[in-house]
């Protein structure tokens, strides 16, 4: 089980650093699940990844209970929306637009239900 969750942990740690590139794949849910993984396999890994000086921000302060900061809001929410959209006009599927919509809404929701991070 552990060389499993190690496994996850660095393909989603992967995933993660791609979504910082690609705006319609996320970063911080990816980063969330490495730091999970990692948490329960390698305590190496995971204090790597939370202290790591490029991705460690991303969810340092979410395990923290400290929040995402607006910055962070807008621009997951506005970078979703506009993925989502872009989708939606070529995909010809009205289930499919209709899934990909009915998630846009639930994450959306899920973001701005999130405490909001203030800089002290």
């Amino acid at each position: 089980m552990r060389y499993l969750l190690l496994a996850i942990g660095w393909l989603s740690v992967a995933l993660g650093v791609i979504g910082i590139f690609l705006p319609v794949l996320p970063t911080t849910p990816f980063l969330l699940l490495a730091a999970a993984c990692f948490a329960r396999s390698s305590p190496r890994f995971h204090d790597w990844l939370i202290n790591h000086a490029q991705l460690g921000p991303w969810i340092r302060d979410y395990l923290n209970g400290e929040g995402i900061p607006l910055k962070g809001k807008v621009y997951a929410i506005g970078l979703m929306w506009a993925s989502i959209s872009l989708s939606c006009y070529f995909v010809p599927f009205p289930w499919a637009r209709g899934f990909m919509l009915t998630s846009a809404v639930l994450v959306s929701v899920y973001i701005l239900r999130q405490k909001t991070l203030v800089k002290r």
